[in-house]
């Protein structure tokens, strides 16, 4: 009993730890959008007025205990440490669920060396190019089938449900995803006794929501429905610009810049009168392009896990007896519509794409090893053909870290050369572009001052129009920039050429008369920098007449 209880701390706890930290360690971390970065410069405070209280989309009643450990401790990665500390927790629940499944088939040291291969090919990007939505996606969906796995256990149950809990609390949205996609396999574990988890995630979800919806202000409530807009044209391409007024055109092109700071322009009514649903323009022309970036994504990225699916098919087909074969291909047919919709009419990113294939794979692989008789033992071919495979995929990995480790050091320097020591505000669009790559483990940031960004969904947030008027007394972005343009000491203007004609055109289309005329102009235009990549410039301020 000893034995086997020290036995399962190896593989539960200790082997998830090795290879994370080992992928730490070996390939580097990496962030896979600017999203994070965001975030934490939201939490350190460096993109607020004051510490901030709520992120008010993601990390409900997080976001202020993050702020106050950066205030006592900056130097800490605080944010890194707790989502990697929840990966790590999704990671061990899930292991100790492959572990129940494979001790039956496999002896400890196969079982070992099934858990890394898994790991190898369809979790070890997770820890590498890491983002915080892929977090509570497998956080939600470890949880569920942690508690399936051992339906009878309160304990376990829980668990399942205070896993879910947390990963609703960062990102609302991902949970309910990684819900969705755990029920085929709490299903096959457990069948009707999954019942409990499921219904009991869910249920938590809505009074979440509920409670989120009721306790929400009013800016913050707009903040929201703001940033669905934007995404439904920028991310999901759901809309289709059609301007009628040269005030419309102008705010058109500031949504599809991400200058979204000026309520003037962006604003709901822009996108009801400018930004309609043309769902015949969409399913003709956007869904197949969005198709074929999908399935070139998969079949470039994740090629084992679709050797995984394709031998899951296979093992099921060549059954003589009947296994539930009509229940499992309804649940593939399932998980290929839902694949379907999300790329077609949403987007399926790789922080999305790879937790979905992993839960895929891993309702398959749940569904073979409770419904098999016998397992082959040397399928010599097969094992060759994965070999190969798990071959191609580390060398794309390495590939993936050298290209990213770049990035890594090319945005970093970027960044350091754009840093005063005077600074006390950066006025910034585009500066985003260089917070891709980052790691999760580096609290420290070259520039100094306040960030106060132009462009991004960053700067919807009601934080950011506080920080405009801690510095210039209004909230309103054009009379704030006017202000900021006449402030010659403190104030650092970091621009995209693209940014910059946009806004000169903004400063220009509110200019009344006795406001001073203001045109932003590259300090050094003939530099190295890229065509539309952010740099330095410079008000030239006019005299009121």
């Amino acid at each position: 009993m000893v034995y086997r209880k020290s036995r399962r701390w190896l593989f539960v706890w200790l082997l998830p730890a090795l290879l994370l930290l080992a992928t730490i360690v070996g390939l580097g971390s990496y962030y896979e959008t600017n999203d994070d970065t965001v975030l934490t410069l939201f939490l350190q405070g460096r993109m607020s007025a004051v510490p901030i209280t709520s992120l008010h989309l993601y990390f409900h009643g997080v976001a202020a205990p993050l702020a106050y450990l950066y205030q006592q401790w900056p130097d800490v990665p605080w944010y890194g440490l707790l989502l990697y500390g929840l990966l790590y927790l999704a990671t061990a629940l899930l292991f100790r669920v492959l572990y129940r499944l494979l001790r039956a088939w496999l002896r400890p040291g196969e079982t070992v060396l099934a858990l890394a291969l898994f790991f190898l090919v369809g979790w070890l990007e997770h820890a590498m190019w890491f983002n915080y939505m892929r977090v509570p996606l497998l956080l939600a969906a470890a949880g569920v089938w942690y508690a399936a796995a051992r339906p009878a256990r309160n304990t376990a149950l829980v668990v399942g449900i205070m896993a879910f809990g947390i990963a609703w609390l960062i990102r609302p949205s991902a949970a309910v995803l990684g819900l969705l996609l755990a029920v085929p396999g709490a299903w096959w574990l457990s069948g009707r006794r999954s019942w409990r988890v499921l219904a009991g995630a869910a249920a938590l979800a809505l009074v979440g929501a509920l409670a989120v919806s009721l306790t929400r202000s009013p800016t913050a409530a707009t903040f929201r429905r703001l940033d669905v807009l934007k995404s439904n044209l920028n991310d999901y391409q759901l809309l289709r610009p059609t301007p009628r007024t040269a005030t419309d055109s102008l705010g058109v092109r500031a949504v599809q810049h991400w200058l979204l700071a000026d309520s003037t322009l962006v604003n709901e009514g822009l996108f009801e009168r400018a930004l309609p649903l043309d769902a015949t323009y969409f399913v003709q022309e956007t869904v197949p392009a969005k198709l074929r970036e999908t399935a070139q994504l998969l079949v470039q990225n994740y090629f084992p896990l679709l050797v995984l699916l394709l031998l899951s098919w296979i093992w099921v087909a060549r059954r003589a007896r009947h296994i539930g074969r009509r229940e499992f291909v309804l649940v593939q047919v399932g998980f290929g519509v839902g694949l379907l919709l999300l790329a077609g009419i949403l987007k399926l990113p790789p922080r999305l794409a790879l937790p979905y294939l992993d839960a895929w794979v891993l309702a398959n692989g749940v569904f073979m090893l409770k419904r098999a008789e016998r397992l082959p033992r040397r399928p010599w071919p097969v094992v060759v053909g994965l070999v190969a495979v798990i071959g191609l995929y580390g060398y794309k990995t390495v590939h993936r870290r050298q290209v990213l480790y770049a990035e890594q050091r090319a945005n970093s320097h970027m960044l350091r050369s754009l840093a005063q020591s005077a600074t006390t505000l950066l006025v910034a669009d585009g500066l985003e572009t260089y917070y891709k790559s980052r790691s999760p483990f580096d609290a420290t940031w070259p520039l100094s001052g306040r960030i106060l960004s132009l462009s991004g969904w960053q700067s919807l947030s009601p934080e950011q129009a506080a920080l405009r008027a801690a510095h210039t007394g209004t909230r309103a972005v054009p009379d704030a920039l006017r202000y900021l343009a006449t402030q010659k000491q403190g104030v650092q203007w970091v621009l995209t050429p693209a940014g910059a004609e946009l806004l000169n055109n903004q400063l220009e289309h509110t200019l009344s008369a006795t406001q001073p005329a203001v045109q932003l102009r590259a300090l050094a235009p003939d530099s190295s920098y890229l065509p539309n990549q952010p740099q330095p410039y410079v008000p030239d301020v006019q005299s009121v007449k």
